[in-house]
């Protein structure tokens, strides 16, 4: 391939050199009924395709500028959306979690009980 690409180029660089002594571009431009052709054809040609472009590219900047805002909003709006999910089951699942919630209560106030007064006072000691 490192032989076979300088070896296209050549044939390549020389079919555009032959285009442009020899013959002809090709390229023809007809503007409200009149034809242009040759050189100044070729460039209108070259200068409207090339503003075809500018503007193609503009339009897909700001298509894909559009779609990003559509997305990032939408992916706040899932979040959103799955925060409040969550909020409806865990208001769902309260009643039934009381229980548990009690119980966890009470020994977590039997655990706090059990530290001896001093080791929970002695925070209160070391203040000037």
């Amino acid at each position: 391939m490192k032989k076979f690409a300088p070896l296209l180029l050549l044939f390549l660089f020389i079919l555009v050199a032959w285009e442009a002594v020899a013959g002809s571009s090709g390229m023809s431009i007809n503007i409200d009924g009149e034809h242009i052709d040759g050189p100044l054809g070729a460039l209108l040609g070259v200068l409207f395709a090339g503003g075809g472009l500018v503007i193609a590219a503009l339009v897909l900047l700001f298509v894909g500028l559009l779609l990003a805002v559509l997305f990032a909003g939408l992916g706040v709006l899932a979040v959103g959306a799955l925060a409040l999910v969550l909020l409806c089951v865990g208001v769902l699942a309260s009643p039934l979690l009381l229980p548990l919630a009690c119980v966890l209560a009470i020994v977590w106030y039997l655990a706090r009980e059990r530290q001896p007064r001093t080791a929970r006072a002695a925070p209160d000691a070391l203040k000037p």
